[in-house]
Order: C-alpha cells, then sequence, then structure tokens
C-alpha cells in the first residue's frame, strides 16, 4: 500500500485524516503550525495518522494538499522536488472569510495548483463534498457516496481510484484536469453542488 502524506489541517485535511482512520490506513498529517500543535487531533483520530512535518507529509507516495488558496504558495515553498510522486489537489479557489473567487485568469484551478508542484502528477478529488460527508460514512441509501476524479497521468488516477475504493467510495472519472478539473472546481463548476451516490 502506498504511504500516505496530508499537507492541511483544516477542515477537508481532518475530514481526509478521519476517513483513512475509518478504514486503519497510515498517514502523516502536517500543517504550517508544525506537530506540536497537532497534538490534540491526532490524539482523537487514533494511532493510525501521526503528526509531522511538511517535509515528511510531502515526502509520501501520495500527498493531500488542502490548504486555504491564498496560502498554498507559502504551503508548498522549499518542498524537495515531488520526482513523480501523486499529490491530490484537494484545494477550491475561494478565499475566506469574504468567500470570493480567486482570480485564475481563465485558468483551471488544478492548472495552477500544478505549477507549485512541479514534478507531481496531480489528481484532482476530495474538493466538492462538504467534509462531513467525507469524514462520515460514504454508505448511503444502500450505495456509495461518488467522489469525482480528475487528472493527466492514468496511473495516477489508478492509485488515488484504488484509495477512493478502499475508503468505500465510488470514484467516477471526469478525464483530464482541464475538462474534469473544471467541471469540479468550486466555484464555477457545474458538479460541487451535488452528492450523488451509485448504486450496484
Amino acid at each position: 500500500m502506498s504511504t500516505i502524506g496530508i499537507i492541511g489541517a483544516g477542515s477537508i485535511g481532518s475530514a481526509f485524516a478521519r476517513a483513512l482512520a475509518r478504514a486503519g490506513l497510515q498517514a502523516t498529517l502536517a500543517n504550517s503550525r508544525g506537530p506540536q500543535s497537532l497534538a490534540q487531533l491526532v490524539k482523537e483520530l487514533g494511532p493510525s495518522i501521526m503528526a509531522g512535518t511538511r517535509e515528511e507529509a510531502a515526502s509520501k507516495d501520495i500527498v493531500l494538499v488542502a490548504v486555504n488558496w491564498s496560502k498554498l504558495p507559502e504551503a508548498l515553498k522549499g518542498l524537495p522536488d515531488w520526482d513523480g510522486r501523486i499529490v491530490i489537489d484537494a484545494n477550491n479557489p475561494i478565499e475566506a472569510p469574504l468567500f470570493q473567487p480567486a482570480e485564475l485568469h481563465g485558468r483551471v484551478s488544478s492548472e495552477v495548483f500544478s505549477d507549485l508542484v512541479p514534478g507531481a502528477k496531480v489528481v484532482k478529488t476530495f474538493n466538492h463534498l462538504q467534509p462531513a460527508l467525507v469524514s462520515g460514512d460514504p454508505r448511503a441509501e444502500g450505495g456509495r457516496r461518488v467522489l469525482f476524479v480528475s487528472g493527466d497521468d492514468a496511473a495516477a488516477k489508478a492509485k488515488v481510484t484504488a484509495l477512493i475504493d478502499r475508503l468505500g467510495f465510488f470514484a467516477m472519472d471526469l478525464g483530464p484536469l482541464a475538462v474534469g478539473g473544471r467541471l469540479a472546481q468550486f466555484p464555477g463548476g457545474s458538479l460541487p453542488t451535488h452528492n450523488l451516490v451509485k448504486f450496484g
């Protein structure tokens, strides 16, 4: 099984950590304030989730990044080359507290994000569901809750799809980042408002 890191311990990052913990999967969780600030959270999550530095989280095979949009450059600055590892873009181009859409100059947010992780294989997912749905039971009304997935590397998408399946969700492939990333982007995309369930 691939090793997993999480950069960002806000609502999305911690929800992903809870989903991993529920499935008994190990991960290293990091934030901007250092491992000590995460002591209470990782104690609550259980023994499979460990607090670490940004560098430790970024060294894993699969790294989910979920950071406030304006703080992404600082959060990813100075990290070693990604060297073909998988980075999950779980970010949305929106600025709290006013929730104003970020200026992307016509680009898809995942394309902007990709520039911040040179050498990585970027897969877009885990951004469009409310955090409570990510951390909650993925089996709903007799089916499995859907997570949209997009990316330009087929092997990377396959590995992330396998992880999503292990967590109990159903992965729906939306194609490359330029297409699927735009559809699943919030705000602006047509899919984030939908909470879909796959039956059968």
